[in-house]
């Protein structure tokens, strides 16, 4: 692009907050603005409101859902010469899609448009969990990567899942690593939710989710619990538009049948999670595979060490024995006793505690944003 400052168009679908809109939030705000100037295309919501709030040009666009929707085909077409028209009206290099949703959209309007689009993938399939049948995947993701100049996975187990290896980029997501600071907000949130600041506490954060695990993190705890009768636990974490409400209200059932009610602490959604991070002893990560684990990252930022199984992008992100412990995926039984060992011994809990954060420190907004901006600059306008 020589000198001229590329116009980037950037696009996501979700109306409401999750990690793919915070990842991309982050990075719009990190960008090198004299060379890449964002433009932000979506629906109306928490994305655009915090972007707009930082001074960066927002484009209200609604991206109806396309799965499942006999009107698909249509709204494809309708949302891609939109896009294509916005494209044009702002100028863009480059269109870029954040979510598989944007991508489909994207990847219809950068032929209209005569622009090429890069593809920020973040998930492992095309839906959010593994889809009943293969074959629509491996055809949309193949797709996808044709019509793509280039594909950014967040991470080497999300790249293992797509069918082109020569276009992808592995740039792992980043944190604002300055707003994570240990020691603040831990105890407010003890006595907030009335949990004695002398008792062994461990937690996961994550949406609701069953894929999340919460049910075997309850497990978890009632294991841990006939060695240390004295700990409890935390969940945070909320239902984005009441779905999965009844996932809840089986967590709820779950606690009840363990015996651990008046031990655990459901805070819903949390806005800001960095107290409740900082009020653990240990954090447990108890799920399936992620793609990254956003969540993991910012616990250790807060030297919080991680108990995890290790599968999906974890072990990229914990490195067990000096950041936290890894134990064989499933192994509720390994996660419990990693658990119980870290409780039991104060000078290797604080070790990993210090590990932690010094790992989280090379993942940084900073270095994704510049990871990310070279690759932009990097690419051809046609």
């Amino acid at each position: 692009m020589g000198q001229e400052t590329l116009t980037v168009l950037f696009v996501d679908h979700a109306s409401g907050w999750g990690g793919a809109e915070h990842s991309l939030f982050l990075l719009l705000t990190h960008l090198d603005r004299s060379r890449i100037r964002p433009h932000l295309a979506g629906p109306e919501g928490p994305l655009l409101r915090r972007v707009r709030q930082h001074g960066l040009p927002v484009h209200p666009l609604t991206l109806p859902r396309l799965r499942k929707s006999p009107w698909a085909l249509r709204d494809l077409i309708r949302g891609g010469w939109d896009l294509a028209r916005l494209a044009r009206a702002v100028g863009a290099h480059i269109l870029y899609a954040n979510t598989v949703r944007a991508a489909l959209y994207t990847a219809a309007a950068a032929p209209l448009a005569a622009r090429p689009f890069v593809w920020h993938m973040r998930d492992f399939w095309l839906s959010e969990r593994p889809p009943r049948f293969s074959l629509p995947d491996r055809w949309g993701k193949g797709l996808l990567c044709a019509r793509a100049r280039r594909v950014i996975a967040n991470s080497r187990a999300t790249a293992a899942h797509l069918p082109c290896p020569d276009k992808i980029t592995i740039v792992p997501n980043g944190i604002d690593f300055a707003r994570y600071v240990p020691g603040r907000g831990g105890a407010t949130f003890r006595r907030r939710y009335r949990i004695p600041r002398d008792v062994p506490l461990i937690g996961t954060v994550g949406r609701l989710r069953p894929w999340k695990g919460q049910d075997r993190f309850l497990r978890v705890l009632a294991r841990v619990r006939r060695e240390i009768p004295h700990v409890w636990g935390v969940i945070v974490g909320g239902t984005p538009l009441h779905r999965d409400d009844a996932y809840l209200e089986h967590l709820r059932a779950e606690t009840r049948r363990l015996g651990l009610e008046g031990w655990v602490v459901f805070t819903g959604h949390l806005e800001d999670v960095r107290p409740a991070l900082d009020a653990l002893d240990l954090f447990v990560h108890p799920g399936d595979p992620e793609p990254f684990g956003m969540a993991v990252l910012e616990a250790m930022a807060m030297e919080t060490p991680v108990v995890a199984f290790a599968h999906g992008a974890l072990p990229d992100i914990v490195e067990s024995g000096t950041s936290g412990l890894l134990v064989p995926p499933g192994d509720e039984e390994a996660l419990a006793r990693g658990i119980i060992a870290l409780l039991r011994d104060d000078a290797y809990r604080k070790r990993l505690a210090r590990g932690a954060r010094e790992r989280a420190a090379t993942f940084t907004i900073e270095r994704t944003a510049h990871a990310i901006g070279e690759l932009l600059l990097s690419l051809p306008a046609r």
